[in-house]
């Protein structure tokens, strides 16, 4: 899709904002989702005179982690650029790497020792505060710095994220970095081993317990941080710029290090955000909007409160970018989007397979049958049940940004 693209994108000054809530989609609690259960008034006005629908991040009956459904919304194919969550997490940090870099995704986590063996039970160790993560984090700094000639880089995130950093003496050989997470994904369970699925990798692994072994020695006296759960191990790809893409400047409205980082990974500038709430963010799109072409706006939170179960603080967050879409408007983008990278349901407490509710508002807008936007309205929108590689597409168009294809 994205070479036939290149050939027709056709530059202009009309502007974009793509405003992603974090896991949008839900399922129904006492009939309706969280989006539909939110007083939503200025969304659902915009809606009415907008096209809708929903959208398939990555393929029927498949759930998506966040970087491969964000590279799905940026038009990039999940299925072909498979990244892992790690250089996400560490690009969105700031953090270089190189060839030679493995860059790993860590949670600290909670765990009881039983007969000896660790088994978790908070694989998010109570979300600590940022600031305890820091402390930890040069605890663990202070303590490890390399094993087997493997130097160790300890970067804190937020709340109990954090990315940990192994540069090998050598340039890490293709396959070397296809090692399952060690997240067993539920509590009382024990922490996974890490193991290549091929010779190259299994080297890695090895190397990899080693340091989970030594990470644990050193947090093991701690009350809730005791234990580090490990994802998204991988190193860096090459992917085309969205300027190269889609003759796009773009920039990137994000609070959390991973959706900076996928940003940055298809060549967004990322902006600076005066603190984590949706308000800030708002400052930031009304101060830069008028050097971008295009704009990724993300809202995290509604996928933190998916995933802990809460229902009524999802919809509370929507309420609370509803509030400031008034702001958003008034900036008169040519096309405002509205959606969300993938469903996280609230009564799942996970991400779902679940299609997700989109909205295009545009001077061409095609008007579906409902009337509001949730999951129901937009089930019976114009856009139908699309990939979400075609978002993109649909966005350029809408912005008179693709020329005619063919005589």
């Amino acid at each position: 899709m994205q070479n036939l693209i290149k050939k027709l994108v056709n530059k202009n000054d009309k502007k974009i904002i793509f405003c992603v809530l974090d896991g949008l989609g839900g399922l129904p609690k006492h009939g309706k989702t969280e989006l539909e259960a939110a007083n939503t008034p200025n969304l659902d006005k915009i809606a009415d005179a907008s096209s809708s629908g929903l959208h398939l991040p990555v393929a029927r009956g498949i759930t998506p982690g966040s970087g491969a459904a964000h590279l799905g919304l940026f038009g990039y194919d999940p299925l072909q650029y498979e990244i892992g969550r790690g250089v996400l997490e560490a690009l969105g940090l700031g953090i270089d790497l190189g060839p030679n870099d493995l860059a790993i995704r860590g949670n600290f986590a909670t765990v009881e020792y039983r007969d000896g063996n660790p088994v978790v039970t908070d694989r998010r160790a109570g979300r600590i505060p940022t600031e305890e993560n820091k402390r930890i984090i040069e605890k663990l700094s202070s303590k490890i710095d390399s094993i087997e000639g493997v130097k160790a880089g300890f970067y804190p995130g937020m709340e109990h994220r954090f990315v940990l950093k192994l540069t090998f003496p050598e340039r890490i050989p293709t396959g070397g970095d296809l090692i399952n997470d060690t997240d067993p994904q539920e509590t009382d369970k024990s922490p996974l081993i890490a193991s290549g699925e091929n010779k190259e990798s299994e080297k890695v692994a090895v190397i990899l317990n080693k340091f989970i072994t030594k990470i644990a020695g050193v947090i093991k006296d701690e009350e809730r941080a005791n234990y580090t759960l490990l994802r998204g191990i991988s190193v860096y790809p090459h992917l085309d710029s969205y300027e190269e893409a889609y003759g796009l400047k773009a920039g990137c409205i994000a609070t959390y290090p991973m959706y900076r980082g996928v940003a940055k990974l298809v060549g967004m500038d990322v902006l600076e955000v005066k603190d984590n709430s949706i308000a800030s963010e708002v400052e930031t799109l009304k101060r830069e909007i008028d050097n971008y072409d295009f704009i990724y706006f993300h809202v995290k939170k509604t996928d933190s409160y998916g995933e802990d179960g809460d229902f009524d603080a999802k919809a509370g967050v929507i309420e609370e970018f509803d509030a400031l879409v008034p702001e958003i408007m008034s900036l008169k983008p040519d096309v405002f989007v509205v959606t969300g990278d993938h469903s996280t349901p609230s009564t799942m407490m996970a991400h779902s397979w679940h299609p997700v509710p989109i909205m295009i508002s545009s001077a061409y807008p095609r008007l579906g049958k409902g009337s509001g936007f949730g999951e129901d309205t937009c089930n019976t929108g114009s856009l139908g049940i699309i990939k979400a590689i075609e978002i993109m597409p649909l966005l350029l168009a809408h912005a008179d940004r693709l020329k005619k294809y063919g005589a």
